[in-house]
């Protein structure tokens, strides 16, 4: 039952894609309108199956956690930024002396 659903709450934005493309002589706006009219049924018929309701669930509970997110203040992510930047700057000037005393190493041995 779930698969005819689905199946089912797929035909309608396969029709409106095509009457969006087969009605190009009306304005574009009345055809975004009839699509996301037509996305909006089928979610609704979607929402009727078991995979529509955990999605749904799974969508209710992402928002939840979203909400208990603390997030950083403006200062906090301004130090953080900086730190990461010194951090990289310094790797870089490290590596590069690393490369630049192998490559000695290497001519040194080669010559």
């Amino acid at each position: 039952m779930n698969k005819l659903l689905l199946t089912v709450a797929v035909l309608p934005i396969a029709a409106a894609i095509g009457g969006f493309y087969y009605f190009e002589d009306y304005p574009q706006w009345m055809r975004v309108i009839a699509l996301l009219v037509a996305v909006g049924i089928s979610g609704m018929i979607a929402l009727q199956t078991a995979p529509g309701q955990t999605a749904w669930a799974f969508r209710r509970d992402a928002i939840i956690e979203v909400r208990k997110v603390v997030w950083p203040t403006r200062k906090e992510t301004t130090q953080t930024t900086m730190i990461v930047l010194v951090v990289v700057i310094i790797m870089s000037l490290l590596l590069w002396a690393l490369d630049s005393i192998l490559a000695w190493v290497v001519r040194a041995l080669t010559n």
